[in-house]
């Protein structure tokens, strides 16, 4: 593949390796000094100045942090070992060119138009796709798969910032027709269903995804999108009389504030309130959060539900 980076020397002040990364200037700068990475250059105000490739470097490093491992121990790693570690130490992935060994061929046109900015083939292979498979294997066989090689894509500096945005605004405004256009379920017991993010958690993709596979399956979802406090979902819980909250986490959502934000909304939701949680974070599957039921991915919905619907049958 040809190397952006190579193109145009590009270098980015500290402020906007924070928001690219989330990591902290302070961090950024007692790294520098602890285990002289990063090592920036100084601009004409003698301000700092870092080079994408040591902006590649330090996502791998917040990953990682993400995942509990220590900055000591994976600070120095090159950045191929430490892709190797995201990918949960598995022998180096591949990047999507080669069609016989990936195990995900079949996406690889879609990735392609991702990387080629063919937004009218994007949404012609995700339409084609959606109207061959249905909506629930679409979301599931599709949509999941792909947005894991979007995230590892953007993650290795193959996708930028915008093209995963374009992405996810194309399923997403192709999954809310598809999800408007369903016929009004025969469920009787309907589980109400509240769909959001915690703050700060500004990836809302997956929770179309989970809206999608739960209104096939009749349930009656009320979404608040992204980024809700914990005060105002357990008052829109209230007020819409839901049966259930789901929450999504995406990987790069800080695993203290998942445990810390599940505890106390638990704490403040009515016992007969139930708590879902899903997403790519890996803490959900380490740690143990009382009252929450873990989702390890999207197939566990439909158990959820008929769970959900033995305990509370039709009078």
């Amino acid at each position: 593949m040809k190397d952006r980076s190579a193109e145009r020397p590009i270098l980015l002040t500290i402020a906007a390796v924070e928001r690219d990364t989330g990591i902290g200037k302070d961090t950024l700068r007692a790294w520098e000094r602890r285990y002289g990475f990063p090592q920036p250059s100084r601009d004409g105000n003698d301000e700092r100045a870092y080079p994408l490739e040591q902006v590649e470097k330090l996502r791998a490093i917040k990953r990682l942090l993400d995942l509990e491992h220590r900055p000591g121990r994976v600070v120095h790693l090159p950045v191929e070992e430490l892709h190797r570690l995201c990918m949960g130490q598995t022998p180096a992935p591949t990047a999507y060119d080669d069609l016989d060994r990936d195990p995900h061929a079949a996406l690889l046109p879609l990735y392609a138009a991702i990387r080629q900015h063919s937004d009218e083939d994007l949404k012609r292979l995700l339409s084609q796709s959606l109207s061959a498979q249905g909506l629930s294997r679409f979301v599931v066989d599709v949509v999941g798969p792909l947005n894991a090689m979007v995230g590892d894509g953007w993650m290795r500096g193959e996708l930028q910032v915008f093209e995963e945005h374009l992405y996810s605004e194309t399923v997403q405004s192709l999954l809310r027709q598809a999800i408007n256009q369903l016929p009004a379920p025969l469920a009787r017991n309907r589980p109400r269903v509240l769909l959001t993010t915690f703050p700060q958690e500004q990836h809302g993709l997956g929770l179309l995804m989970v809206e999608a596979l739960l209104t096939m399956q009749g349930c009656a979802c009320v979404s608040l999108g992204v980024q809700t406090p914990i005060r105002d979902i357990v008052l829109a819980a209230k007020a819409h009389n839901v049966n259930v909250v789901a929450l999504s986490f995406s990987l790069a959502f800080n695993p203290n504030q998942v445990l810390d934000g599940l505890s106390e909304l638990r704490e403040q939701l009515p016992e007969g309130v139930a708590i879902w949680a899903g997403g790519r974070s890996g803490i959900l599957q380490r740690r143990e959060v009382r009252g929450v039921q873990v989702l390890s991915d999207l197939t566990d919905l439909n158990a959820q539900v008929e769970h959900w619907r033995t305990h509370h049958p039709v009078a």
